[in-house]
């Protein structure tokens, strides 16, 4: 039980309601923080303004899968107020107030560091993360599917990045008789992608290796699928760029070019709210609990 924690929920999307349930289940009192807009209701739970809340008494800030962006502010889809969490609020939480966001970046990094405040990043973990990349796999072949005008089964489809959803991805694809090949750097990854019956390609190679794709899915956060890349695809690819924003798809070259090129991050908030809210909500349950004795032993 959380009895007794106060915790701030600042902004996000459907998937911060499986939270805001569960926390609320364990008997946390919640502020939630551009949430005006919500028509549920929540027992132990109040929907306040930012510059309302007393943070001297908040023992740990939830923020959404995205955290903030690069000046500090938080998506919220349930309201129209614009949401900032600065390093002056942050200042006045107390000594052993954990903040909990999906990713970072580094306004929030530096904030944090600022403040001498603990972040956990829970897409870092490796549970979040495998169970996530269920619902990535399912919102990656709904917009395969969407999006072509041929069947998966007997297509080349090429995954770039063997981690945690590409792995997910290639398996699921070559499950409904695609040819797959992945994309890795390194060698051990290599291996894995030969020990998965799949074709491995070292990325250095990703210019010749892109020709007579029909579907090429890019998990890397990087700059990957550049001009170049684009260039060596045939004209009725389709790529699809799960990767965080903004993602490691030149998609202006891509349109330029005819390539018809899909931004999707955050699959899971879209296709499956309430599975990958239960996820988060079951994980940060777990290290709230874990938090209780720091929390005592600071007086609260």
């Amino acid at each position: 039980m959380l009895t007794g924690m106060q915790i701030a929920v600042i902004g996000g999307d459907a998937r911060q309601l499986e939270i805001i349930r569960k926390l609320t289940e364990l008997d946390a009192k919640l502020a939630l923080i551009g949430f005006e807009q919500l028509d549920h209701a929540f027992t132990g739970a109040v929907k306040e303004k930012i510059s309302e809340v007393d943070f001297s008494n908040i023992d740990a800030i939830i923020l959404p899968v995205a955290g903030t962006n690069l000046e500090g502010q938080v998506e919220t889809i349930f309201s129209n107020e614009k949401v900032v969490l600065t390093e002056d609020i942050l200042s006045k939480t107390p000594e052993h107030c954990t903040i909990y966001s999906g990713i970072s970046n580094s306004y929030l990094n530096g904030i944090t560091e600022q403040t001498n405040k603990k972040l956990v990043q829970l897409f870092s973990r490796d549970d979040v993360a495998i169970y996530n990349s269920i619902p990535t796999v399912e919102g990656t072949l709904m917009m395969a599917i969407q999006h072509t005008d041929f069947t998966i089964h007997g297509s080349n489809v090429t995954v770039l990045g063997l981690g945690r959803c590409g792995m997910s991805i290639a398996r699921a694809f070559h499950a409904l008789g695609a040819k797959v090949k992945v994309g890795a750097r390194k060698s051990e990854h290599l291996a894995r992608i030969t020990e998965m019956a799949l074709t491995p390609f070292q990325l250095s190679n990703i210019e010749t290796e892109v020709s007579g794709t029909d579907i090429l899915i890019n998990t890397i956060p990087q700059p990957i699928v550049n001009a170049s890349v684009i260039a060596k695809l045939p004209a009725h690819t389709i790529v699809i760029d799960i990767a965080s924003k903004p993602g490691g798809t030149d998609f202006r070259y891509a349109e330029k070019r005819g390539i018809k090129a899909l931004l999707a991050p955050s699959l899971p908030g879209i296709v499956a709210p309430k599975t990958a809210g239960q996820i988060l909500a079951d994980v940060l349950s777990q290290l709230l609990s874990e938090t209780e004795p720091d929390r005592k032993g600071n007086g609260k």
